[in-house]
Protein backbone atom coordinates (compact mmCIF):
# COMPACT_ATOMS: atom_id res chain seq x y z
CA UNK A 1 0.00 0.00 0.00
CA UNK A 2 1.68 3.45 -1.03
CA UNK A 3 -0.81 5.45 1.27
CA UNK A 4 1.35 7.34 3.64
CA UNK A 5 -0.60 8.18 7.01
CA UNK A 6 1.79 11.00 8.12
CA UNK A 7 -0.40 12.82 5.52
CA UNK A 8 -3.85 12.41 7.37
CA UNK A 9 -3.01 11.62 11.14
CA UNK A 10 -2.70 15.48 12.75
CA UNK A 11 -1.81 16.51 16.36
CA UNK A 12 -5.49 15.94 18.08
CA UNK A 13 -7.79 13.93 15.17
CA UNK A 14 -7.50 12.38 11.53
CA UNK A 15 -8.12 14.43 8.18
CA UNK A 16 -7.56 13.49 4.65
CA UNK A 17 -9.03 13.70 1.42
CA UNK A 18 -11.38 10.35 1.05
CA UNK A 19 -9.67 8.13 -1.75
CA UNK A 20 -6.29 9.35 -1.47
CA UNK A 21 -4.84 10.34 2.13
CA UNK A 22 -7.87 8.28 3.93
CA UNK A 23 -9.53 5.21 1.86
CA UNK A 24 -11.07 2.13 3.45
CA UNK A 25 -7.49 0.09 3.46
CA UNK A 26 -6.76 2.69 6.20
CA UNK A 27 -9.57 3.07 8.20
CA UNK A 28 -9.76 -0.47 8.62
CA UNK A 29 -6.37 -0.76 9.69
CA UNK A 30 -6.23 1.94 11.79
CA UNK A 31 -9.59 -0.02 14.16
CA UNK A 32 -7.06 -2.99 14.86
CA UNK A 33 -4.29 -0.38 15.43
CA UNK A 34 -6.83 1.25 17.86
CA UNK A 35 -7.78 -1.65 19.46
CA UNK A 36 -3.87 -2.88 19.53
CA UNK A 37 -2.19 0.32 21.13
CA UNK A 38 -4.85 1.25 23.57
CA UNK A 39 -5.13 -2.71 24.48
CA UNK A 40 -8.67 -2.90 23.41
CA UNK A 41 -9.21 -6.94 23.33
CA UNK A 42 -12.00 -7.87 24.64
CA UNK A 43 -13.21 -4.53 25.29
CA UNK A 44 -16.35 -2.86 23.99
CA UNK A 45 -15.85 0.09 21.14
CA UNK A 46 -18.32 2.54 20.14
CA UNK A 47 -18.56 3.99 16.46
CA UNK A 48 -20.38 6.57 14.72
CA UNK A 49 -20.05 9.10 12.39
CA UNK A 50 -21.40 12.29 10.24
CA UNK A 51 -23.73 12.46 6.90
CA UNK A 52 -20.48 12.78 4.73
CA UNK A 53 -21.29 9.94 2.10
CA UNK A 54 -18.05 7.85 3.17
CA UNK A 55 -18.75 7.66 6.79
CA UNK A 56 -21.00 4.79 6.67
CA UNK A 57 -18.38 2.69 4.36
CA UNK A 58 -15.67 3.94 6.72
CA UNK A 59 -17.86 2.93 10.28
CA UNK A 60 -18.07 -0.83 8.62
CA UNK A 61 -13.91 -0.79 8.08
CA UNK A 62 -12.89 0.55 11.21
CA UNK A 63 -15.48 -1.94 12.54
CA UNK A 64 -14.03 -4.85 10.75
CA UNK A 65 -10.27 -3.84 12.00
CA UNK A 66 -11.91 -3.45 15.36
CA UNK A 67 -13.50 -6.96 15.48
CA UNK A 68 -10.32 -8.72 13.78
CA UNK A 69 -7.63 -7.27 16.41
CA UNK A 70 -10.84 -9.09 19.54
CA UNK A 71 -13.13 -6.20 20.27
CA UNK A 72 -16.43 -5.85 20.67
CA UNK A 73 -17.69 -2.59 18.92
CA UNK A 74 -21.50 -1.34 18.89
CA UNK A 75 -21.94 1.11 15.99
CA UNK A 76 -23.95 4.14 17.41
CA UNK A 77 -24.96 5.78 13.71
CA UNK A 78 -25.22 9.41 12.54
CA UNK A 79 -23.92 10.88 15.20
CA UNK A 80 -22.22 14.83 16.17
CA UNK A 81 -18.77 14.82 17.59
CA UNK A 82 -20.31 15.58 20.88
CA UNK A 83 -22.87 12.48 20.83
CA UNK A 84 -19.65 10.61 20.93
CA UNK A 85 -18.05 12.34 23.85
CA UNK A 86 -21.78 11.49 25.83
CA UNK A 87 -20.96 8.22 25.17
CA UNK A 88 -17.40 7.91 25.72
CA UNK A 89 -18.56 9.44 29.18
CA UNK A 90 -21.75 7.47 29.93
CA UNK A 91 -21.10 4.07 28.93
CA UNK A 92 -17.07 4.64 29.95
CA UNK A 93 -16.40 3.26 26.50
CA UNK A 94 -13.40 3.66 24.02
CA UNK A 95 -14.78 5.61 21.10
CA UNK A 96 -14.39 6.89 17.36
CA UNK A 97 -16.07 9.21 14.76
CA UNK A 98 -15.67 9.59 11.42
CA UNK A 99 -15.91 13.41 10.45
CA UNK A 100 -14.12 15.97 9.12
CA UNK A 101 -15.86 18.58 10.87
CA UNK A 102 -16.07 21.76 8.82
CA UNK A 103 -13.88 20.69 6.00
CA UNK A 104 -14.93 20.59 2.58
CA UNK A 105 -17.23 17.38 1.38
CA UNK A 106 -14.44 15.89 -0.32
CA UNK A 107 -12.45 15.38 3.46
CA UNK A 108 -13.23 12.63 5.79
CA UNK A 109 -11.33 11.58 9.03
CA UNK A 110 -11.54 10.43 12.45
CA UNK A 111 -12.13 11.73 16.06
CA UNK A 112 -10.74 9.35 19.01
CA UNK A 113 -10.91 9.23 22.53
CA UNK A 114 -10.70 6.57 25.17
CA UNK A 115 -13.27 5.49 27.80
CA UNK A 116 -14.69 8.52 29.98
CA UNK A 117 -14.17 10.94 26.85
CA UNK A 118 -10.73 10.95 27.17
CA UNK A 119 -8.90 12.27 23.66
CA UNK A 120 -6.67 10.46 22.22
CA UNK A 121 -3.91 12.86 20.50
CA UNK A 122 -0.74 12.66 19.69
CA UNK A 123 0.43 13.02 23.05
CA UNK A 124 -1.85 10.01 24.05
CA UNK A 125 -1.02 7.66 21.54
CA UNK A 126 -2.81 8.85 18.18
CA UNK A 127 1.52 8.72 16.25
CA UNK A 128 1.75 5.06 18.07
CA UNK A 129 -2.03 4.26 16.64
CA UNK A 130 -1.08 5.56 12.85
CA UNK A 131 2.53 3.72 13.14
CA UNK A 132 1.10 0.64 13.78
CA UNK A 133 -1.95 1.08 11.06
CA UNK A 134 1.26 1.96 8.45
CA UNK A 135 2.51 -1.98 9.52
CA UNK A 136 -0.97 -3.63 8.98
CA UNK A 137 -1.53 -1.40 5.79
CA UNK A 138 2.18 -3.05 4.28
CA UNK A 139 1.62 -6.58 6.02
CA UNK A 140 -1.80 -6.81 6.65
CA UNK A 141 -3.93 -7.33 10.20
CA UNK A 142 -3.79 -10.31 11.93
CA UNK A 143 -6.93 -12.07 12.73
CA UNK A 144 -7.07 -12.79 17.06
CA UNK A 145 -8.19 -15.67 18.67
CA UNK A 146 -11.22 -14.52 19.59
CA UNK A 147 -13.01 -11.95 17.10
CA UNK A 148 -15.67 -9.34 18.41
CA UNK A 149 -18.83 -9.19 17.49
CA UNK A 150 -20.96 -5.80 16.09
CA UNK A 151 -24.00 -4.50 17.64
CA UNK A 152 -26.08 -1.64 16.64
CA UNK A 153 -27.63 1.16 19.37
CA UNK A 154 -28.93 4.71 18.79
CA UNK A 155 -27.79 7.18 21.59
CA UNK A 156 -29.38 10.40 20.40
CA UNK A 157 -32.76 10.11 22.99
CA UNK A 158 -30.19 9.26 25.58
CA UNK A 159 -28.03 12.14 24.49
CA UNK A 160 -31.22 14.70 24.42
CA UNK A 161 -32.31 13.74 28.39
CA UNK A 162 -28.87 14.13 29.52
CA UNK A 163 -28.26 17.48 27.91
CA UNK A 164 -32.13 18.66 29.13
CA UNK A 165 -31.34 17.81 32.83
CA UNK A 166 -27.97 20.11 32.84
CA UNK A 167 -29.91 22.70 31.97
CA UNK A 168 -33.83 23.17 32.60
CA UNK A 169 -35.16 25.47 29.96
CA UNK A 170 -38.85 24.39 30.55
CA UNK A 171 -39.67 27.48 32.55
CA UNK A 172 -38.38 30.42 30.38
CA UNK A 173 -40.02 33.09 28.24
CA UNK A 174 -41.38 32.05 24.29
CA UNK A 175 -38.17 32.27 22.74
CA UNK A 176 -38.12 32.12 18.66
CA UNK A 177 -34.94 30.69 17.10
CA UNK A 178 -33.58 30.46 13.99
CA UNK A 179 -30.84 27.85 13.67
CA UNK A 180 -28.55 27.46 10.78
CA UNK A 181 -27.43 23.76 10.81
CA UNK A 182 -25.47 23.65 7.57
CA UNK A 183 -26.65 20.65 6.04
CA UNK A 184 -24.72 19.11 9.08
CA UNK A 185 -25.27 16.92 12.16
CA UNK A 186 -27.13 19.84 14.29
CA UNK A 187 -29.96 19.10 11.72
CA UNK A 188 -30.72 15.79 13.80
CA UNK A 189 -29.58 16.76 17.06
CA UNK A 190 -31.55 20.39 17.19
CA UNK A 191 -35.07 18.89 16.84
CA UNK A 192 -33.96 15.98 19.92
CA UNK A 193 -33.04 18.25 22.25
CA UNK A 194 -34.74 21.73 21.52
CA UNK A 195 -37.42 20.09 19.78
CA UNK A 196 -40.26 17.82 19.79
CA UNK A 197 -38.86 15.45 17.84
CA UNK A 198 -38.05 12.27 20.81
CA UNK A 199 -38.93 14.62 23.89
CA UNK A 200 -41.27 16.92 24.99
CA UNK A 201 -41.39 20.65 23.86
CA UNK A 202 -39.69 23.24 25.03
CA UNK A 203 -41.11 27.05 24.94
CA UNK A 204 -38.82 27.83 21.65
CA UNK A 205 -40.74 28.13 17.95
CA UNK A 206 -37.17 26.61 16.39
CA UNK A 207 -37.00 28.44 12.51
CA UNK A 208 -35.13 25.68 10.99
CA UNK A 209 -32.04 26.13 7.89
CA UNK A 210 -30.44 23.47 6.44
CA UNK A 211 -31.56 20.97 8.46
CA UNK A 212 -31.24 18.53 5.65
CA UNK A 213 -27.85 16.46 6.18
CA UNK A 214 -26.11 16.50 3.32
CA UNK A 215 -21.65 15.73 3.16
CA UNK A 216 -21.75 17.46 0.24
CA UNK A 217 -22.53 20.74 1.79
CA UNK A 218 -25.00 22.59 -1.06
CA UNK A 219 -25.44 25.71 0.78
CA UNK A 220 -22.59 26.79 2.23
CA UNK A 221 -19.51 25.58 3.88
CA UNK A 222 -20.28 24.27 7.32
CA UNK A 223 -17.45 26.34 9.25
CA UNK A 224 -19.45 29.23 11.26
CA UNK A 225 -15.55 30.69 12.04
CA UNK A 226 -15.95 32.26 8.41
CA UNK A 227 -17.95 35.39 8.45
CA UNK A 228 -19.69 34.71 5.21
CA UNK A 229 -21.06 31.33 6.22
CA UNK A 230 -23.01 33.15 8.78
CA UNK A 231 -25.04 35.59 6.32
CA UNK A 232 -27.59 33.57 5.45
CA UNK A 233 -28.41 32.88 9.47
CA UNK A 234 -27.84 36.72 10.32
CA UNK A 235 -30.75 37.83 7.32
CA UNK A 236 -32.93 35.00 8.31
CA UNK A 237 -33.23 36.16 12.11
CA UNK A 238 -34.02 40.09 11.00
CA UNK A 239 -36.44 38.65 8.75
CA UNK A 240 -37.92 36.10 10.90
CA UNK A 241 -38.02 38.50 14.36
CA UNK A 242 -36.34 36.19 16.16
CA UNK A 243 -34.94 36.59 19.53
CA UNK A 244 -31.19 34.33 18.51
CA UNK A 245 -29.48 33.01 16.12
CA UNK A 246 -27.72 29.40 16.32
CA UNK A 247 -24.76 28.67 13.93
CA UNK A 248 -23.34 24.66 14.74
CA UNK A 249 -20.39 23.03 12.64
CA UNK A 250 -20.66 20.29 10.42
CA UNK A 251 -20.14 17.75 13.33
CA UNK A 252 -22.21 19.78 15.56
CA UNK A 253 -19.49 20.12 18.46
CA UNK A 254 -18.99 24.29 18.10
CA UNK A 255 -21.62 26.55 18.05
CA UNK A 256 -22.40 30.50 17.09
CA UNK A 257 -24.32 32.67 18.59
CA UNK A 258 -26.20 35.74 16.26
CA UNK A 259 -28.58 38.26 18.45
CA UNK A 260 -32.05 39.40 17.64
CA UNK A 261 -30.08 42.79 15.56
CA UNK A 262 -28.13 40.17 13.15
CA UNK A 263 -25.11 41.10 14.79
CA UNK A 264 -23.08 38.01 16.05
CA UNK A 265 -21.72 37.55 19.97
CA UNK A 266 -18.38 36.76 20.76
CA UNK A 267 -17.25 32.98 21.63
CA UNK A 268 -15.57 35.07 24.60
CA UNK A 269 -18.49 36.56 25.34
CA UNK A 270 -20.84 33.81 25.50
CA UNK A 271 -17.76 32.09 27.26
CA UNK A 272 -17.95 34.66 29.95
CA UNK A 273 -22.13 34.45 30.07
CA UNK A 274 -21.51 30.39 30.59
CA UNK A 275 -18.72 31.31 32.34
CA UNK A 276 -21.14 33.16 35.16
CA UNK A 277 -23.78 30.90 35.20
CA UNK A 278 -21.40 27.56 36.00
CA UNK A 279 -19.70 29.53 38.82
CA UNK A 280 -23.06 30.55 40.48
CA UNK A 281 -23.87 27.07 40.40
CA UNK A 282 -21.13 25.32 41.48
CA UNK A 283 -20.81 27.88 44.13
CA UNK A 284 -24.69 27.47 45.25
CA UNK A 285 -23.30 23.52 45.51
CA UNK A 286 -20.74 24.55 48.38
CA UNK A 287 -17.88 24.77 45.61
CA UNK A 288 -15.57 27.50 46.73
CA UNK A 289 -13.41 28.93 43.65
CA UNK A 290 -14.75 27.07 40.94
CA UNK A 291 -11.92 27.12 38.30
CA UNK A 292 -12.84 28.43 34.75
CA UNK A 293 -10.27 27.79 31.99
CA UNK A 294 -9.75 29.73 28.73
CA UNK A 295 -7.43 29.47 26.39
CA UNK A 296 -4.89 33.00 25.82
CA UNK A 297 -6.15 34.31 22.65
CA UNK A 298 -10.08 34.55 24.99
CA UNK A 299 -10.94 38.42 25.98
CA UNK A 300 -9.43 39.45 29.40
CA UNK A 301 -13.02 40.07 30.09
CA UNK A 302 -13.37 36.44 30.63
CA UNK A 303 -11.00 36.02 33.56
CA UNK A 304 -11.65 39.71 34.73
CA UNK A 305 -15.36 38.15 35.03
CA UNK A 306 -14.15 34.90 37.01
CA UNK A 307 -12.50 36.23 39.43
CA UNK A 308 -15.33 39.61 40.44
CA UNK A 309 -17.31 36.44 40.93
CA UNK A 310 -15.23 34.17 43.20
CA UNK A 311 -14.04 32.13 40.50
CA UNK A 312 -10.50 30.73 39.50
CA UNK A 313 -9.72 31.50 36.19
CA UNK A 314 -6.62 29.32 34.58
CA UNK A 315 -5.14 30.04 31.31
CA UNK A 316 -4.23 27.60 28.77
CA UNK A 317 -3.00 27.30 25.51
CA UNK A 318 -5.04 26.73 22.05
CA UNK A 319 -6.32 23.48 21.49
CA UNK A 320 -8.71 20.73 22.94
CA UNK A 321 -6.36 18.27 24.50
CA UNK A 322 -4.61 20.95 25.96
CA UNK A 323 -8.03 22.55 27.43
CA UNK A 324 -9.63 19.15 28.21
CA UNK A 325 -5.93 18.22 30.12
CA UNK A 326 -6.21 21.05 32.52
CA UNK A 327 -9.95 20.94 32.95
CA UNK A 328 -9.41 17.15 34.44
CA UNK A 329 -6.21 18.32 36.43
CA UNK A 330 -8.12 21.78 37.67
CA UNK A 331 -11.70 19.96 38.12
CA UNK A 332 -12.69 22.88 36.26
CA UNK A 333 -16.23 23.68 36.05
CA UNK A 334 -16.25 25.40 32.57
CA UNK A 335 -13.70 25.96 29.70
CA UNK A 336 -13.92 28.49 26.86
CA UNK A 337 -12.21 28.80 23.64
CA UNK A 338 -12.23 32.09 21.37
CA UNK A 339 -13.17 29.62 18.49
CA UNK A 340 -16.51 28.72 19.95
CA UNK A 341 -15.41 25.06 21.77
CA UNK A 342 -17.04 25.51 24.74
CA UNK A 343 -16.08 22.70 27.56
CA UNK A 344 -18.25 21.26 30.83
CA UNK A 345 -16.92 19.00 33.53
CA UNK A 346 -20.63 17.88 33.70
CA UNK A 347 -20.24 16.63 30.13
CA UNK A 348 -16.98 14.66 30.94
CA UNK A 349 -14.41 17.57 30.18
CA UNK A 350 -15.68 17.54 26.88
CA UNK A 351 -16.75 20.17 24.32
CA UNK A 352 -20.31 20.30 22.86
CA UNK A 353 -22.07 23.40 21.51
CA UNK A 354 -25.43 22.32 22.02
CA UNK A 355 -24.97 22.13 25.73
CA UNK A 356 -23.42 26.05 25.50
CA UNK A 357 -26.63 27.14 23.01
CA UNK A 358 -28.90 25.90 25.95
CA UNK A 359 -27.20 28.09 28.53
CA UNK A 360 -27.47 31.19 26.30
CA UNK A 361 -31.20 30.00 25.99
CA UNK A 362 -31.66 29.80 29.78
CA UNK A 363 -30.29 33.20 30.89
CA UNK A 364 -32.02 34.78 27.74
CA UNK A 365 -35.24 33.11 28.55
CA UNK A 366 -34.58 33.74 32.43
CA UNK A 367 -34.97 37.71 32.01
CA UNK A 368 -36.39 40.30 29.60
CA UNK A 369 -34.05 42.03 27.90
CA UNK A 370 -32.82 41.38 24.13
CA UNK A 371 -30.18 39.46 23.45
CA UNK A 372 -27.92 42.24 22.22
CA UNK A 373 -28.40 44.16 25.47
CA UNK A 374 -27.83 40.98 27.39
CA UNK A 375 -24.47 40.45 25.88
CA UNK A 376 -23.30 43.54 25.97
CA UNK A 377 -21.55 43.54 29.93
CA UNK A 378 -19.75 40.16 28.50
CA UNK A 379 -18.41 42.27 25.86
CA UNK A 380 -16.85 45.45 27.61
CA UNK A 381 -13.63 45.44 24.88
CA UNK A 382 -12.89 44.78 20.79
CA UNK A 383 -11.25 42.28 19.29
CA UNK A 384 -10.12 42.30 15.29
CA UNK A 385 -10.86 38.54 14.92
CA UNK A 386 -8.26 36.25 14.02
CA UNK A 387 -6.65 37.59 10.91
CA UNK A 388 -4.10 35.35 9.24
CA UNK A 389 -1.21 36.82 6.89
CA UNK A 390 0.69 34.65 4.47
CA UNK A 391 4.52 34.11 5.87
CA UNK A 392 7.56 31.90 4.87
CA UNK A 393 9.78 33.53 7.74
CA UNK A 394 7.66 33.35 10.59
CA UNK A 395 10.53 34.07 13.23
CA UNK A 396 11.93 36.98 11.59
CA UNK A 397 7.97 38.31 11.08
CA UNK A 398 7.53 38.36 14.61
CA UNK A 399 11.27 39.87 15.15
CA UNK A 400 10.11 42.96 13.04
CA UNK A 401 7.21 43.09 15.60
CA UNK A 402 9.54 43.25 18.77
CA UNK A 403 12.01 45.79 17.61
CA UNK A 404 9.07 47.66 16.33
CA UNK A 405 7.50 48.12 19.90
CA UNK A 406 10.93 48.57 21.62
CA UNK A 407 10.05 52.37 22.32
CA UNK A 408 6.83 51.24 23.72
CA UNK A 409 5.70 50.20 27.23
CA UNK A 410 4.74 46.52 25.99
CA UNK A 411 5.37 43.16 28.11
CA UNK A 412 6.15 40.57 26.08
CA UNK A 413 4.78 36.69 26.99
CA UNK A 414 5.82 33.53 25.19
CA UNK A 415 4.03 31.10 24.92
CA UNK A 416 2.03 29.31 22.55
CA UNK A 417 2.77 32.33 20.42
CA UNK A 418 3.75 35.66 21.18
CA UNK A 419 1.50 37.66 23.40
CA UNK A 420 2.38 41.81 23.52
CA UNK A 421 0.20 43.32 26.11
CA UNK A 422 0.81 47.67 26.55
CA UNK A 423 1.05 48.08 30.38
CA UNK A 424 -0.51 51.55 30.04
CA UNK A 425 -2.90 51.53 27.31
CA UNK A 426 -5.13 48.36 28.01
CA UNK A 427 -4.57 46.73 24.63
CA UNK A 428 -3.28 43.51 23.81
CA UNK A 429 -2.21 41.21 20.61
CA UNK A 430 -0.92 37.64 20.10
CA UNK A 431 0.66 36.31 17.05
CA UNK A 432 0.69 32.45 16.66
CA UNK A 433 2.17 30.68 13.90
CA UNK A 434 0.21 27.97 12.08
CA UNK A 435 1.85 24.46 12.58
CA UNK A 436 0.64 23.17 8.99
CA UNK A 437 0.33 26.38 7.28
CA UNK A 438 2.65 28.98 6.16
CA UNK A 439 0.29 31.41 8.10
CA UNK A 440 1.00 34.02 11.09
CA UNK A 441 -2.23 34.49 13.09
CA UNK A 442 -2.71 38.14 14.41
CA UNK A 443 -5.05 38.53 17.24
CA UNK A 444 -5.93 41.99 18.70
CA UNK A 445 -8.14 43.27 21.71
CA UNK A 446 -8.14 46.78 22.87
CA UNK A 447 -10.99 48.74 24.91
CA UNK A 448 -12.49 50.71 21.93
CA UNK A 449 -12.26 50.41 18.31
CA UNK A 450 -10.07 52.94 17.16
CA UNK A 451 -6.92 51.65 19.52
CA UNK A 452 -7.79 48.30 18.53
CA UNK A 453 -7.66 49.65 14.37
CA UNK A 454 -4.65 51.13 15.30
CA UNK A 455 -2.66 48.62 16.85
CA UNK A 456 -4.02 45.61 14.32
CA UNK A 457 -2.85 47.94 11.15
CA UNK A 458 0.19 48.47 13.04
CA UNK A 459 0.64 44.81 13.64
CA UNK A 460 0.05 43.67 10.70
CA UNK A 461 2.47 46.35 8.45
CA UNK A 462 4.97 45.16 10.15
CA UNK A 463 4.45 41.32 10.43
CA UNK A 464 3.61 42.11 6.23
CA UNK A 465 6.57 44.24 5.81
CA UNK A 466 9.15 43.10 2.80
CA UNK A 467 12.20 41.98 3.43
Amino acid sequence: MSINLNESFKAYDVRGIVGETITHESVRATGAAFIDVLGLAGSTVLVGGDMRPSSPEFIDEFAAGATARGADVVKIGLISTDELYFACGVFDAPGVTFTASHNPAEYNGMKMSKAGAVPVSSETGLYEIRDRAQTYLAEGIPTAEETGVVEERDILSDYAKYLRELVDLSDIRPLKVVVDAGNGMGGKTTPAVLGDAVLPGLPLEIVPMYFELDGTFPNHPANPLEPENLRDLQAAVVREGADIGLAFDGDADRCFVIDERGEPVTPSAIAALVAEREIERAQAAGEAEPAIIYNLITSKAVPELVEAKGGRPIKTRVGHSFIKAVMAKERGVFGGEHSAHYYFRDFFNADTGMLAAMHVLAALGAQQKPLSELAEKYSPYVASGEINSKIDDKDAAVQRVREGLAEQNVEIEESDGTTFTHRDEGWWFNLRPSNTEPFLRLNVEAPDASTMERVRDLALSLVRQEG
